[in-house]
């Protein structure tokens, strides 16, 4: 490689190799440690629907100024098995860098070689190539050496000494690299860093939807998992006992949207996340939060149809799906987030609404906002409190009184003294069949 190569205010790094080569993982650590250095940061991943095998790839933009998109050019790349240059080939070009290990890709592109495997055995752990991999970008990007191993100890720091060991010396490993190579091939990087950009979040859809939901007062999610809405249902769950809520991972979303009305008839506030075919699932349940007049949240993160369609790709089409889902004619309310920071107002907002109108909302999400990450300032803040739409029933209290608004005082079993009965057939003011 005899060119020397400039880069100014943007550069676009792939990492790319089968699942189960720790894509992810590189990514996260890319991701906080550019962002920690003051550089804007957006990811984003192409995956098959596959535990192991195929190809994936996560595309890592560093920019002088805030992005938030795709591009379809590779500044510099990383596979990690041989089939990714071949998937990826319509997106290199004369100036893209190829850095990998070329006795295990046995590639005939030329690249920068590093002997990732024979390095990670020598430090303990085949594993540990993706370390060294993360850390020479960061060594060509220059970033502080002290700032890698301050976080590599932070990240790994529950797995015990000798594995955090092993990370800081896989990570010193690849940073030198990184230098050596930036120093020997003249590669440079223009791209500005921000003091501010450093005290932002980097965050991405699944933790934007889950924490305006907390910031709802979410207290009971019930879901079955389906890509790409699962990532909702398992931050909530990592963080259910910092906020109070109750985890069910139903058997399905028949039971997923049942429990989660029974959660409301009690006095809780439930959301249930999934995708296209499993809100199908939930349609006669939509129905029945409808004749029951119950709040009700469902976040339905669109996936391309139709049937099971395509579980890890971005499509929003279904929106005509969430309008008219249910059988028979009644109100509900759609949110459709632009970006992460519409994710958390509208999962807030949806709560509010629900609770307040006795309707069912829904959030339609897609695949890209929820799998890419962003580095972004902060969210709007939330000055109101909560409000409870919740009465304390009086003797001759009735669940379905014909008020002038049209929308009746909400009771809930055991808080005051009258009876809440709730119906799906045909009822009286009382809730009792007619």
């Amino acid at each position: 490689m005899n060119k020397k190569l400039k880069y100014i205010n943007e550069v676009c790094i792939v990492l790319a190799g089968e699942a189960g080569q720790g894509i992810q993982t590189i990514e996260l650590i890319l991701t906080k440690l550019l962002k920690a250095a003051g550089y804007n940061v957006f990811a984003t991943k192409e995956y098959m629907s596959r535990v192991r095998g195929g190809t994936n790839s996560t595309e890592i933009r560093i920019s002088s100024r805030p992005v938030a998109s795709f591009v379809n050019r590779i500044d510099i790349l990383f596979p990690f098995d041989e089939k990714a240059v071949n998937w990826l080939s319509t997106r290199i070009s004369d100036n893209t860098i190829i850095v990998g290990d070329k006795k295990a890709l046995a590639v005939d592109n030329e690249m920068i070689d590093i002997p990732l495997i024979e390095l990670a055995k020598q430090i303990g752990n085949p594993i540990f190539a993706n370390i060294i991999a993360a850390s020479f970008t960061l060594g060509l990007l220059n970033i502080e050496r002290d700032m890698l191993a301050q976080f590599l100890s932070e990240f790994f720091e529950d797995k015990g000494k000798d594995i955090v060991d092993q990370n800081i010396r896989a990570g010193q490993t690849g940073w030198d690299l990184g230098r050596e190579k930036s120093k020997a091939l003249d590669i440079s990087f223009e791209i500005a860093r921000n003091d501010a950009v450093a005290n932002e979040l980097i965050i991405n859809g699944h933790q934007a939807v889950a924490l305006g939901a907390i910031a709802g007062g979410c207290n009971f999610i019930s879901s079955y998992p389906m890509s790409p809405s699962t990532g909702v249902l398992t931050f909530l769950a990592q963080h259910a006992e910092d906020f109070g809520i109750i985890v069910e991972q139903a058997e399905d979303e028949i039971s997923a949207i049942n429990m989660g009305l029974g959660s409301w008839y009690a006095g809780g506030r439930a959301l249930a996340t999934t995708s296209g075919g499993g809100f199908a699932l939930m349609t006669e349940g939509i129905s029945l939060a409808g004749c029951i007049e119950s709040p009700m949240v469902i976040h339905l993160a669109q996936r391309p149809g139709p049937a099971t369609g395509l579980p890890t790709r971005t499509e929003q089409g279904d929106l005509e799906l969430a309008l008219y889902s249910g059988h028979g004619e009644f109100p509900r309310v759609i949110y459709a987030p632009g970006n992460v920071q519409d994710a958390f107002l509208c999962a807030l907002k949806a709560f509010e609404i629900a609770d307040k109108y006795q309707v069912s909302a829904i959030i339609l999400t897609d695949q890209f906002l929820l799998d890419s990450y962003y580095n972004v300032s902060d969210f709007p803040k939330t000055t109101e409190a909560l409000k409870n739409y919740i009465v304390k029933t009086k003797p001759e209290y009735k669940r379905f009184q014909i008020t002038e608004n049209g929308i009746s005082e909400r009771g809930i079993p055991g808080y005051g003294e009258g009876i809440v009965c709730a119906d799906s057939d045909e009822h009286d003011e009382g809730g009792y069949i007619t």
